[in-house]
């Protein structure tokens, strides 16, 4: 097989029959045609048939090195500068389809994967790993254009800094037994978005782990036996595209993954019951820096985004002599052309790693990652300055079919709009900041990868400062 298209992807999430609860229910029949995913999953499946454009196709893919058929850019293990630039051109590409607003769209987790794969020889020798199992894994997903999911947060019964849990039944998802088949996993796993609408679920320890029951990697198909995926309510309001502009099409879920007694194969565990492998592999493989230049690569197309709406909110009721105004608008081009610089300056400073890949500097990406999750909240706030009322006096699409028109067309009129094309814009602006969809758009850049205070003290602690502290030494020595 090779690159799927968008019908291959739905027909195939169709087929599996995962069990999915939403609002207390469970999903019957076919999910891509339930209110809460089938916008999704439509915009899924554009990014799936974008890589059988042919203006595209070598920007998307490139030749499977098994079989030489077009697979995932986003697979792409790689070896040059050029390459990874290839990359975030790939990864561009499929944001602009979204304006960024889709997290998970399926390069995130392929480049999280190609990751795994490309360390995968640091678990080589190690007690209870299985480096061929993940190898063998990432060339199945590339080869069948899987679509996946993930998980690694447990369920936030206790934060205190040294909770261990104690009851009968496992709260957070942790192995409860082996046998013959594999490693058998109880409990729970928060926050796996896109859950439910993806091929596979990839599920391991992110570190931290203290007990051996809790530490695994390892993916199995997201219909496995006794695998639930449970969703928060839906931000989906409505199937229109003028009242709901980004919720009716991007709105990804978040589900809580529930572990009843899942039999993991052995051929799909990576390692398990190795707690120094858990909390050192993340840190220790490539990871981190790709999936944060996959990341950041995104979230440079949603700063463009919204700064053209910012943009077009100023035009629209021109308000651009005003320099409030071009000092917030200023803001957000501040922030664009920073991460644009990051992003490039990570790619030029790119060595080849220990196994031969060309890694992306992570201590840049890190501060990319301690930025954006800064400034995205001031984006909405600039937004609801700018938009004011106006974010708040917004007819619907029906409103403006209705009898009532002409006194719409009259009183909501613009500088530089018709009536219509005024409340679209501004509609748009408020489900990108208002709406429980825009709200959750904030809270998810915030924490997209995970306390920005404890990412801070990892780059605190990680930057080489050395230098700078012998640089006034030497100063100070100086008569």
């Amino acid at each position: 097989m090779a690159a799927i298209t968008g019908n291959g992807y739905i027909e195939r999430i169709d087929r599996l029959h995962t069990c999915v609860w939403i609002d207390g229910v469970p999903v019957t029949g076919k999910i891509s045609e339930h209110p809460a995913f089938k916008g999704v999953m439509k915009s899924q499946a554009a990014l799936y048939d974008l890589q059988h454009k042919n203006s595209l196709k070598g920007t998307l893919t490139y030749p499977s090195p098994l079989s030489g058929a077009p697979v995932g850019m986003s697979y792409l293990q790689p070896k040059t500068k050029e390459e990874l630039r290839k990359r975030r051109a790939m990864i561009q590409q499929w944001a602009l389809s979204n304006n960024g607003m889709m997290g998970r769209s399926p390069d995130y987790m392929n480049t999280m994967l190609m990751a795994f794969a490309s360390s995968a020889n640091w678990l080589t020798g190690k007690e209870h790993c299985f480096p061929e199992h993940l190898l063998k894994f990432y060339e199945y997903a590339r080869e069948n254009d899987v679509s996946m999911t993930h998980t690694f947060i447990d369920p936030q019964v206790n934060r205190g800094k040294f909770y261990f849990e104690n009851t009968d039944e496992p709260i957070a998802a942790k192995i409860v037994g082996t046998n013959s088949e594999g490693i058998i996993i109880k409990g729970a796993r928060l926050l796996a978005t896109q859950g439910g609408i993806t091929d596979e679920i990839v599920v391991y320890s992110a570190g931290g782990i203290q007990e051996k029951a809790k530490s695994f990697a390892f993916s199995i198909p997201s219909n496995s036996d006794g695998l639930t995926f449970i969703c928060r309510g839906s931000f989906v309001e409505g199937d229109s595209a003028f009242n709901y502009p980004l919720s009716s099409r991007f709105e990804e879920m978040d589900t809580i993954v529930v572990f009843d007694h899942v039999v993991v194969p052995w051929e799909r565990v990576f390692y398990y019951h190795n707690i120094e492998v858990s909390n050192g592999f993340m840190p220790s493989s490539s990871v981190l820096p790709f999936t944060l230049h996959q990341v950041a690569s995104r979230q440079i197309v949603k700063t463009e985004f919204v700064l053209g709406i910012v943009q077009s909110i100023i035009e629209t009721i021109h308000i651009g002599e005003y320099q409030h105004v071009q000092d917030k608008a200023s803001e957000i081009i501040t922030a664009l052309e920073t991460m644009k610089a990051l992003v490039m300056k990570s790619e030029a400073e790119a060595q080849i790693d220990e196994w031969g890949f060309m890694r992306p500097d992570q201590t840049t990406l890190q501060i990319a990652v301690h930025f954006f999750p800064r400034i995205y909240p001031r984006f909405a706030e600039i937004i609801q300055l700018l938009g004011a009322s106006g974010l708040m006096t917004l007819p619907t699409e029906k409103a403006f079919q209705s009898n009532i028109r002409k006194d719409l067309d009259h009183y909501l009129q613009a500088k530089a709009a018709n009536a219509e094309d005024r409340v679209k814009i501004f509609r748009l602006a408020w489900d990108l900041t208002m709406s429980s969809f825009g709200t959750r758009e904030t809270l998810y850049e915030r924490f997209f990868f995970g306390d920005p205070v404890k990412l801070s003290s990892h780059l605190y602690f990680s930057y080489d400062k050395k230098p700078y502290v012998d640089r006034v030494k030497n100063f100070l020595q100086k008569e």
